[in-house]
């Protein structure tokens, strides 16, 4: 007997690639998988990595509604071709195009994954358009997964859908975390000493690191005058930033670019395909993030044994416990930032409690089987739900 069809799409590859990895050819045992996304030569890169079939759907992440309804009209023709059982879609702009395509096509059973919502930072036309398509891709899916409860929060107090469309898996998480691979254990002093050379990192320095886009979104401004004013009393305390910049899309302020630019505490590495050795040689994530799902980046750092100084947002909140495996501080907060790298500096004790917590929560609560099994069996209850 032939297997359900399931067709996973997301906005851009990298989604599929970094953000689901593994996913996909773990669904393979039940499901015949077909991956959807943009840029065709990555796709068909993850398309073997996966093990999986692939259609190239061009999609972009800027408000581009001639080219989304092309795209539409594209993954409708194919859909109808396909005739698949689920259709389970990933980031704002994939939602609004699958999910349409899906409904107009006739999928029985369409889900959306939420991780993250950009309207939240967003103002005027913009947001009211953003409103507009986020409560639209829900009308047209029939079942909607945030990865937070915080996120699940905000869905029902913004009245995008009825709460009996929504639901968060295990604990959280779109994937959860492989925590055999990242793991501190697999990197040796003399592995962790090659990094720190190449860095200009002197093994008795004290590293902040931050992995993820580098925008204001994230919180960078702030992060970086902040580690900037640590610097007065701490000479060995060194900023790591890991990740590529997004100037078009959300540009950081001309002050914060000068300072990485030109200060010798902040190693700016760009995106990094690996990012275990970089948490190898570092002490404490710092993740002051506006919006998130359900960070992987911060459940990444706890699996390598860091602690991590988080903003209080939905996500951030639910991995990190304050004072027990991190730190939690009020959103778009240079002072709490910089308080918060100068209480883990200043009080080894605290440091050392936290790293010691750091990984056992996320094996106990994230570990990526955990996240795969219960999205596995939600499928199969849809599917029984027929």
């Amino acid at each position: 007997m032939s297997k359900p069809k399931l067709i996973r799409i997301t906005t851009v590859p990298i989604s599929l690639d970094k953000l689901l990895s593994g996913q996909l050819n773990f669904m393979q045992s039940r499901y015949e998988v077909v991956a959807v996304s943009s840029e065709k030569d990555y796709l068909e890169r993850v398309g073997t990595k996966e093990n999986v079939r692939t259609f190239h759907l061009e999609m972009s992440r800027k408000i581009t509604p001639f080219s989304d309804f092309i795209s539409v009209v594209r993954l409708f023709l194919f859909l109808l071709k396909e005739k698949p059982l689920i259709v389970h879609t990933h980031t704002p702009k994939a939602g609004i195009v699958g999910m349409v395509a899906s409904k107009l096509a006739g999928v029985p059973h369409r889900l959306h994954t939420v991780a993250g919502m950009p309207l939240l930072e967003a103002t005027g036309i913009t947001r009211k358009l953003l409103n507009f398509v986020e409560w639209a891709t829900y009308a047209c899916a029939t079942h909607v997964y945030p990865n937070s409860f915080g996120l699940k929060t905000i869905i029902e107090q913004h009245h995008f859908c009825s709460s009996r469309k929504l639901k968060v898996l295990a604990n959280g998480s779109s994937n959860g975390i492989d925590t055999s691979y990242f793991s501190a254990d697999l990197f040796s002093n003399e592995l962790k000493d090659r990094y720190r050379v190449a860095m200009n990192i002197s093994s008795d320095d004290f590293v902040f690191i931050f992995v993820g886009r580098l925008v204001s979104d994230k919180g960078i401004n702030e992060m970086v005058a902040a580690f900037v004013k640590i610097q007065e009393n701490n000479s060995k305390a060194k900023l790591l930033l890991v990740g590529d910049y997004e100037s078009e899309l959300d540009p950081l302020h001309s002050a914060t670019l000068e300072s990485i630019k030109t200060n010798r505490g902040i190693i700016s590495v760009g995106f990094q395909s690996d990012v275990r050795p970089y948490f190898s040689l570092s002490h404490v994530l710092v993740f002051p993030s506006y919006r998130e799902g359900f960070p992987n980046v911060v459940m990444q750092a706890g699996a390598m044994g860091l602690p991590s100084i988080v903003s209080d947002i939905n996500g951030c909140n639910e991995i990190i416990v304050n004072n027990k495996n991190g730190l939690i501080i009020p959103v778009k907060d240079q002072q709490a930032i910089s308080t918060a790298m100068g209480l883990i500096l200043s009080d080894m004790n605290l440091y050392t409690t936290l790293s010691a917590n750091s990984r056992s929560r996320i094996v106990a609560f994230y570990e990526q089987k955990i996240v795969w099994d219960a999205l596995l069996q939600e499928y199969d209850v849809v599917l029984s739900n027929d």
